[in-house]
């Protein structure tokens, strides 16, 4: 299962060239990946980080297909996996579409680190039952 969100591009995204600066499409996958982490993962940003624990970015990759322009209606969506070499990190495995065409597609890895330093993990439950996660 893939979670969905969709956006408008704002015009202040635009570039001279009058299509979308490519800074911003890790921003709307962002938006859609934080959305993602909290209503499927069940993961707060703000109380997890009051309880000393971050969730961060370890790297990701981002290849451009097509760009968007001032106005597109767009959707991004998210899935998660598991590291296939069971190191504590999740990967988002993450597209924009628009008018049924892949824009732009990417890969983020995220993990988890307590907030007064230490190793990276994954907090207990974060990959529940019944999450949505590809294989």
């Amino acid at each position: 299962m893939e979670f969905t969100k969709t956006y408008t591009v704002k015009e202040e995204h635009i570039d001279i060239q009058g299509i979308m600066d490519g800074l911003y499409y890790p921003f709307y996958m962002e938006w859609c990946r934080h959305a993602f982490i909290k209503e499927a993962l069940g993961f707060d940003f703000e109380e997890e980080a009051r309880n000393g624990v971050y969730m961060v970015l370890s790297g990701y990759e981002i290849k451009f297909v097509r760009s968007l322009k001032k106005g597109d209606e767009f959707q991004v969506t998210c899935a998660v996996f598991k590291d296939p070499q069971g190191l504590p990190k999740l990967h988002f495995k993450q597209s924009i579409l628009c008018n049924g065409k892949l824009m732009t597609s990417a890969v983020f890895n995220g993990t988890c680190i307590p907030a007064k330093g230490g190793r990276p993990y994954l907090p207990e439950g974060i990959l529940k039952e019944g999450t949505p996660t590809l294989a």
